[in-house]
């Protein structure tokens, strides 16, 4: 940049003819070869897009080297972005009169004066009416001229975190809360839910206390009762959902009938924290997604405290259409404040999430855009499956896989069929960008925040769908991190069923009595299903080893009955639920361990189920991270 500040003047654009197609400047600069463009040109056509933009994705210019094309291109000044620089030189009253979002959905900044009736703003989008479009400007700011000049959309959004970081890191946070307190899961117990849970265990004690025999009778009931109906909906959902898969929501020939032309900008966001070891499978694993490289804008969400991950995604040199984004340290660290501070900053009309491990197929995108047209405008969300390609490791990822194969193949399909609350998967979920801001982003303070997502987009009347489309991910091969991952979902699936209980009746009014009760049952119901195990199985096993009487005063035969009933019936459904989930992915090799599912669900859930509650009360915001990248498996991205 010239001493005066304005952008310094290059001797080849001088030379150049004003106005070049920006393919033969590209040329004329030796940037490119004629084959290069030949091919651009070609993906163009069959593809559509941005010429400069797709040859900045097939990796054969810079950035800057392509904003200062587009300089000459459009005959729009580049400027050489620098903060120091840019504080030198700004005129805080400009930028004080419009907020972030403003400057995001309009492109430009305004930076300073250089006369009194004329104002030089900031731009990551040149194109032909930039002019026009800053004519309304010229009013708002009381100006006669407006004068853009460019900088590459990496300083743009540079720019976005040194002026507003504060302010987004803060809505990232807050937003939430500001927009619908209710539906955040920052308070744990309302003060409304205090009060009840306290005259609950008064009048229990009290009750046990004068009559313990009535009172463990009627809780021993009520446990079995409770038991038999989330088995016996669980198992309603299952039968629902195998019917479900004997057709294609999505075909092959509804994705043929897409033009490449015509697909939508679509954004990727990919959460990480301290991940090295898998970053380059997910940026292998994307490349090869079968959606045009220039119509997709990835999103790298990093913590500032995690200098190993971004030098690992730097080493990899992912293509153009990469953006890294460094998340300002706050309280809390948590996944969804990380997509919240992503959303602010994407471009796409769709937007999805992948872990660092995950390995989509390669047509989910085109998936997501067809189902959403069959979906309807209220559909806010689709979930793809997700699946592991470690299945084989050791017992603890052939159960994880078993029981993966039954959620996303069975459970989650009959939700979708029957109309029902879907709570989301943390990965490979697709949204409707402007609904999903509508829904004011993720919740930082649930730990389960996809969970969460899909139930607050039925309490507000959008609509959550699946599509037959599959992600690959490492399934947990160590018990103690299993064990993690789980009790922070169950935690989760517990936040939830309390912010959602917070107006028992206002939500079912809101969301359906059908869908209330779907609600209470699948998201309420499966962490008491983990915690009463070990109840029912404690009680029977003394009972078998013993042939002790001194329950019988306690539980009347029908109760003895029915708990044997629910301990066999139960058991059994869960193996045989588990060995029909092998056969739409084809993994028979995994239905004789169908038969550990009993233990799976005693020494794997239950425990982590514990470890939930226990946090709920005095670590409900912790975010317990799950180790990546431990599998002896060898990740194939193809």
């Amino acid at each position: 940049m010239a001493p005066s500040g304005s952008p310094t003047k290059n001797p080849i654009e001088e030379e150049a003819k004003k106005g070049d197609p920006l393919g033969q400047i590209l040329l004329r600069r030796g940037l490119i070869t004629e084959g290069q463009l030949d091919e651009a040109l070609r993906i163009q056509r069959e593809r559509g897009g941005r010429l400069g933009w797709i040859i900045l994705t097939q990796g054969w210019i810079s950035r800057l080297e392509l904003f200062k094309a587009l300089s000459e291109h459009f005959k729009i000044p580049f400027w050489e972005f620098s903060i120091e620089d840019f504080e030198a030189k700004c005129d805080k009253t400009l930028i004080n009169s419009i907020n972030s979002s403003y400057a995001v959905t309009n492109h430009f900044i305004p930076f300073f004066k250089p006369h009194p009736r004329e104002i030089i703003v900031l731009t990551d989008y040149p194109r032909e009416n930039l002019h026009k479009s800053l004519e309304p400007l010229k009013e708002e700011f009381d100006v006669d001229t407006i004068t853009p000049w460019i900088i590459t959309d990496l300083d743009f959004t540079k720019l976005l975190q040194h002026i507003w970081n504060l302010e987004i890191a803060d809505q990232a946070i807050y937003g939430l809360f500001f927009r619908h307190p209710e539906q955040s899961a920052i308070k744990v117990f309302t003060r409304n839910q205090v009060i009840f849970l306290g005259i609950l265990i008064y009048a229990s004690l009290l009750w046990l206390y004068l009559k313990p025999i009535s009172f463990i009778s009627l809780l021993f009931g009520f446990i079995q009762a409770l038991f038999s109906i989330l088995v016996l909906y669980k198992t309603l959902l299952s039968l629902v959902g195998a019917k479900y898969e004997m057709y294609k929501p999505i075909t092959e020939e509804e994705l043929k009938e897409l033009k490449d032309e015509d697909l939508p900008v679509y954004t990727i966001l990919v959460p990480v924290y301290k991940e090295p070891e898998v970053i380059g499978h997910l940026v292998r694993a994307l490349k090869k997604m079968n959606y045009p490289q220039n119509k997709l804008d990835i999103i790298l969400l990093l913590e500032e405290d995690d200098k190993a991950t971004l030098e690992a995604a730097k080493r990899e040199r992912p293509p153009g259409n990469w953006r890294f984004l460094v998340i300002p340290h706050a309280i809390p660290k948590t996944k969804p404040k990380a997509c919240n501070y992503g959303l602010f900053f994407a471009r796409g009309t769709y937007l999805t999430i992948y872990d660092a491990e995950d390995i989509p197929e390669p047509d989910q995108l085109k998936k997501a855009v067809v189902g959403f047209k069959k979906h309807g405008p209220s559909c806010v969300c689709l979930q793809a499956a997700l699946n592991y390609f470690n299945s084989n490791e050791n017992l603890i990822t052939r159960m994880f896989t078993l029981e993966y194969s039954y959620w996303f193949d069975y459970l989650l399909p009959g939700l979708d069929k029957l109309k029902l609350p879907i709570p989301l998967g943390g990965t490979s979920n697709h949204f409707r960008t402007d609904l999903l801001k509508q829904l004011g982003g993720w919740d930082p303070f649930n730990v389960t925040e996809d969970a969460d997502l899909g139930v607050r987009a039925s309490a507000h009347g959008m609509t959550v769908g699946v599509i037959n489309s599959t992600t690959y991910e490492e399934a947990n091969s160590k018990y103690w991190n299993w064990v993690r991952q789980r009790s922070r979902w169950i935690k989760g699936y517990m936040q939830t069923s309390l912010v959602y209980n917070r107006h028992p009746i206002k939500m079912i009014k809101t969301l359906g009595i059908k869908q209330w009760i779907s609600f209470q049952l699948f998201v309420g119901g499966t962490p008491f299903l983990f915690l009463a195990v070990p109840i029912v199985w404690s009680i029977f096993v003394y009972w078998v080893f013993t042939q002790t009487k001194i329950f019988d005063p306690f539980f009347p035969p029908i109760l003895v009955y029915w708990g044997l009933f629910n301990l066999l019936w139960g058991n059994f459904l869960g193996v045989y639920l588990n060995m029909i989930a092998v056969f739409r992915r084809k993994l028979h090799y995994l239905m004789p361990y169908s038969l550990f599912n009993p233990i799976y669900w005693l020494c794997f859930h239950s425990i982590a189920a514990y470890k939930a509650l226990w946090q709920l009360f005095f670590k409900p915001f912790y975010w317990e991270k799950t180790e990546h990248g431990i599998t002896k498996f060898r990740i194939k991205t193809t």
